[in-house]
């Protein structure tokens, strides 16, 4: 029987989903297909995968049926069923290329009976198929063990680039993983080359003693007179800083103990050329089993004189374990600066923001040498576990930063039908929990006008300025005394308000009956609605009745699925639809007394359940007729 490294290396050969195991760690990096801009890296650990295979064994009922990809099924069931968080998040978006990867796992170890099945578009569900590939799988997680030679207990890998939208928190992980270790920092750009990273030849500037013609020095009232001369020398960039401290840890610590760990971080790694950054050191970026480099590389007269220096007088007292694994003396090599070799105690970490249009795309070569750790959209918390509660600030008025989060990452993904472009937790500095308006233009409005929505137009109704007309990120500001921009609030909070973010701090305590009127309006409407030509209802009851008609259609969507679904219509009133957790979590924080007459609770078929508005205008039951009609879910609703 093959083992499941080679049969995964093997298979992605000739399949649109690569899917490769980590020679350490107990991960398998797979990738989507690349059709929409060159292929993308995700990674999850062999424990993730047993539980989403006992997951499906468990629910066998249900996944049975499955064996054909389909995405929506996939997608909605995996959200459903799947326990384990980070199959469930890559269930519902990178739905087939996790399919892909299940289906490898379960060919792998029915092998041969199997071998057939093209795994990017099947997947064989039987009781004994999903037994055999939990229990060898279980064998393989289990046989991840530190090295017995060398021990490295790090959690992390090597070389690992930590990706995802802007403000995820990708460099505080990183901060956070090497509090008081000991760090070199370096940030690439696009004139980022070898000698920023490396090293290279300086010029600089020192003081001589002034000589005449006859090589005597010149001295006046007894001092000698100096002069300023430009010589050049060799300075260490990131990369030497890091490597040579890496092995004067290793020189300073006993045959039988763990060195002291060197961390070198690369901030944005995809806005430099790296084939030109790295240069040969990419042959370095192979580890072998002990963490070391699999093939060192020889050194230049330049780079050996400087190594040589920096190591002198050094020796390393793990050198015969060291050299054991190459079968010859390398560590004198090391330290004599005739070779380059990565030690087991160097980590290069990097940061990826995959909204930035790299200007030097990432080649697939340069990909493998490196773990990939994708960093979600969540909640943010602080160093305690506690959830910040952090909001937009404009004048006396406060906006929950989650609840806009939410509503315009949705807005993203639908016109660009893309993750890149979202916005992190993080992706504001706050004082003091409050994010200043000019904070929130500058920064915030700045990169939606600017980076995501400028190719696509800006016709949506969150765009939409009182006037009627659109709402450029030039009405945002205004001139004042000697051209300074001041900011405007008003157009910030109209722009909140057309997302349909509430303001904390307003009384929200006017409450619209079924039709759409208040007990203080001076001409009351009393216009009824017909939903696929059936009923006489009024607004409110309509809008919970198309809803309701509309999970009936889907009964395999979740909650959130269908919240999503009605929330990327972008129809501007607050809390159209929310989930019982997002509902129940806004009543724990709400002053307003009217707040359980303002929806509608619907239970769905799998007993979950959401919360539908019912405070419904005339404006707003006709902008919510013109969008629902416009779907293709054969659900339309005609004024009587």
């Amino acid at each position: 029987m093959i083992d499941l490294y080679s049969f995964l290396e093997s298979s992605s050969n000739t399949s649109d989903f690569k899917a490769n195991l980590s020679k350490r760690g107990g991960y398998i990096t797979f990738s989507n297909s690349g059709r929409r801009g060159g292929a993308k890296y995700f990674q999850i650990g062999l424990d993730n995968i047993l539980q989403t295979l006992k997951d499906i064994y468990n629910n066998l009922n249900i996944f049975r049926t499955l064996t054909e990809y389909e995405e929506t099924p996939w997608r909605n069931n995996g959200s459903m069923y799947f326990q384990d968080p980070v199959a469930n998040a890559n269930s519902t978006v990178q739905t087939k290329p996790l399919f892909s990867t299940l289906s490898k796992v379960i060919i792998w170890a029915n092998q041969p009976e199997l071998n057939d099945i093209n795994p990017d578009s099947h997947i064989v569900l039987t009781e004994n198929s999903l037994k055999t590939a939990i229990t060898k799988l279980e064998d393989v997680a289990n046989s991840f063990k530190p090295n017995s030679k060398i021990k490295n207990d790090n959690l992390y890998s090597h070389q690992i680039i930590f990706y995802g939208a802007p403000g995820t928190g990708k460099s505080y992980t990183i901060n956070e993983a090497t509090r008081n270790e000991s760090v070199i920092r370096t940030t690439f750009h696009p004139d980022s080359d070898y000698s920023t990273f490396v090293g290279t030849y300086k010029p600089t500037t020192i003081q001589v003693t002034m000589r005449d013609v006859s090589g005597h020095k010149i001295i006046e009232n007894g001092k000698e007179i100096k002069e300023d001369r430009i010589i050049y020398e060799f300075v260490n960039q990131a990369f030497l800083q890091a490597y040579i401290q890496a092995w004067k840890f290793y020189a300073q610590t006993a045959s039988e103990a763990e060195p002291q760990k060197q961390y070198l971080i690369i901030e944005e790694i995809n806005r430099g050329n790296c084939a030109q950054i790295f240069g040969d050191l990419f042959q370095l970026l192979d580890r072998n089993d002990a963490g070391f480099s699999d093939y060192p590389i020889y050194t230049d007269n330049d780079m050996r004189k400087q190594l040589l220096k920096a190591f002198e007088g050094l020796s390393i007292p793990q050198a015969e374990k060291i050299n054991d694994l190459y079968g010859r003396n390398v560590t004198e090599q090391v330290l004599k600066g005739e070779i380059l070799l990565l030690p087991d105690n160097l980590y290069i970490w990097a940061t990826m923001n995959t909204s930035d249009q790299s200007l030097f795309p990432v080649d697939s070569a340069f990909k493998r040498r490196w773990e990939w750790k994708y960093m979600p959209i969540g909640k943010g918390y602080d160093e305690s576990g506690n959830e910040l509660s952090w909001n937009i600030c404009i004048g006396t008025s406060k906006y929950s930063w989650w609840s806009f989060l939410e509503k315009i990452n949705l807005q993203i993904s639908s016109t660009t039908n893309s993750e890149d472009k979202k916005l992190g937790f993080f992706f504001c500095k706050t004082n003091n929990g409050c994010i200043s308006a000019e904070t929130f233009v500058g920064k915030v409005i700045f990169y939606l006008w600017n980076d995501v929505f400028k190719d696509y137009g800006f016709d949506g109704t969150i765009f939409k300025d009182t006037d009627g007309g659109t709402l450029s990120f030039d009405k945002f500001y205004k001139a004042g005394q000697n051209g300074k921009a001041i900011v405007q609030n008003d157009k910030v909070e109209l722009f909140l308000k057309n997302l349909g973010i509430e303001n904390m701090n307003e009384s929200n305590d006017v409450l619209l009956d079924e039709n759409g009127n208040t007990e203080d309006s001076k001409t009351k409407d009393f216009s009824r609605y017909s939903l696929n030509g059936n009923g006489s209802y009024s607004k409110g009851k309509v809008v919970y009745e198309a809803v309701k008609l509309y999970s009936q259609k889907n009964p395999e969507m979740t909650a959130q699925n269908i919240v999503d679904t009605w929330l990327s219509l972008s129809i501007n009133v607050p809390n159209l639809i929310e989930t019982d957790d997002v509902w129940n979590r806004r009543k724990a924080l709400t002053k307003d007394n009217t707040f359980d007459s303002k929806s509608k609770a619907l239970t769905l078929n799998n007993g979950e359940i959401i919360h539908i508005s019912n405070q419904f205008n005339v404006s707003r039951i006709e902008e919510f007729i013109n969008r629902v009609n416009a779907q293709s879910w054969n659900i339309r609703i005609e004024k009587l």
